[in-house]
């Protein structure tokens, strides 16, 4: 049977992760794309950390962070007068920090590839850096922009390891398809676990196939 509480839960964490992540990527990524410090490769190995770390030593330092017993658990029990962890705000916060490369990595390298001789045009025409952003670099860096929302999106979908960690698995506030799926399959009821694991593939291989279509429509568009 399709837990169809999980799925609509796990759609509106990867649709809040993506929105909230992608604005924040784009700036981050501009500046980083744009940096000539130093210190560059270790905030990129930072930022990477959760590609490599094993999803249980990373739900484990979050539900940590998240917990009563320390300053970020405690101020929010005090302002919210509930635990951040095991809550569907946790999960948020959590899921967007896992989902940080996913994001960041791909917007990144799209503002590396605009070339420096139109910034210097644009800023030569008296235009700020904001509307640099919005008139010449977004519409070349879109592709690059769009792989990165749809990558959070479909990455955010399937976490299992960090979600179970720091959300648990709360019906209607935690628990998201991946756990609903583990649960059958640890319940023995391999029907429903085979239902929604296709539900899940179909949802992801109509997102990203929807993407390439567009990104390619587009991509005719402006050559």
């Amino acid at each position: 049977m399709m837990d169809w509480q999980a799925l609509n839960l796990s759609l509106l964490l990867a649709a809040l992760t993506a929105a909230i992540l992608v604005p924040v990527s784009v700036f981050v990524g501009r500046r980083l794309a744009l940096s000539k410090s130093k210190s560059l490769p270790v905030i990129e190995a930072l930022i990477a950390l959760p590609l490599v770390l094993p999803p249980t030593v990373l739900g484990f330092y979050l539900l940590t962070a998240f917990g009563k017993g320390s300053p970020l658990g405690e101020l929010w029990q005090t302002v919210f007068g509930h635990s951040l962890a095991f809550s569907f705000e946790g999960l948020l916060l959590a899921s967007i920090i896992v989902n940080i490369p996913f994001a960041m990595q791909p917007i990144q390298r799209g503002f590396e590839a605009v070339p420096q001789e139109l910034r210097d045009a644009a800023a030569c025409s008296g235009m700020s850096p904001l509307e640099t952003l919005w008139k010449i670099e977004l519409p070349l860096a879109w592709p690059a922009v769009l792989t990165g929302a749809v990558l959070t999106f479909a990455h955010t979908l399937g976490e299992f390891g960090v979600v179970l960690m720091v959300g648990g698995a709360i019906p209607g506030e935690t628990k998201t398809i991946a756990i609903s799926i583990y649960d059958k399959v640890q319940s023995f009821d391999a029907r429903s676990a085979a239902e929604m694991s296709a539900v899940l593939l179909a949802v992801s291989v109509t997102t990203i196939t929807l993407t390439f279509l567009m990104s390619r429509k587009i991509g005719r568009r402006l050559s």
